[in-house]
């Protein structure tokens, strides 16, 4: 809302977000060492941190700035700087080691920005996953994010796609838990794997093609 003329305005866009122009000083909750690691931070919708005092707590979504997801590796292969094949995030992040001083330039091309909560890390629950849509902790391998406008939360949903960059097969039941700002279309998920290094690099592999069957009472 716009305070002078008290009209509904979008929100800053990525870009002026990160030039300052949205007036959050004050408002960080943690700065990270590396923007890109920032970045995928912002595409995970959670994550742990590894805090310089040795200590750790961790991050979960809490709100959006309204504009549309843009793929960064899909802005990267249309400028014909990654080959599609290579767009993932572990392709995306060699790209930025060796064109570091257009870093700006690629981040700014998905205007979607992701605002954070801080959930502290107790004795209680320091072992469970992120809380999804639901408010849940989420399973890994177990839990996906859906299009909620099309699967309902909650909902099992049976899997069958095939591992990262490979043809084995994984089929499983999997439950619709969470949400994303990229996933739109009722054949459109994101599957959890985990935490740690393994997980994301998984993680940063998946784009397979698949189906998906969601399994409703009569």
């Amino acid at each position: 809302l716009d305070p002078v003329t008290k009209k509904i305005v979008p929100y800053a866009a990525r870009s002026e977000i990160e030039a300052g122009k949205a007036n959050l000083r004050g408002k960080e909750l943690f700065y990270l060492d590396d923007p890109i690691e920032a970045f995928f931070l912002e595409v995970q919708g959670s994550g742990r941190l590894n805090l310089a005092d040795g200590s750790a707590t961790r991050v979960n979504y809490a709100d959006q700035n309204g504009h549309p997801y843009r793929s960064i590796g899909r802005w990267l292969v249309d400028k014909g700087e990654l080959a599609l094949s290579d767009a993932s995030m572990q392709g995306i992040k060699d790209w930025v080691t060796r064109n570091p001083t257009r870093l700006r330039e690629l981040l700014g091309a998905n205007p979607s920005y992701v605002f954070f909560r801080e959930i502290k890390l107790t004795p209680q629950n320091v072992n469970d996953g992120p809380l999804g849509a639901l408010g849940i902790p989420l399973t890994a391998e177990v839990s996906i994010a859906v299009d909620r406008t099309v699967v309902p939360l909650g909902a099992p949903v049976y899997l069958a796609t095939t591992y990262p960059l490979s043809d084995r097969p994984l089929q499983k039941l999997m439950v619709a838990q969470d949400t994303g700002g990229a996933i739109r279309g009722g054949v459109r998920g994101d599957f959890y794997w985990g935490s740690g290094a393994a997980a994301g690099a998984e993680a940063g592999r998946m784009r397979s093609q698949g189906s998906m069957w969601v399994l409703l009472p009569r």
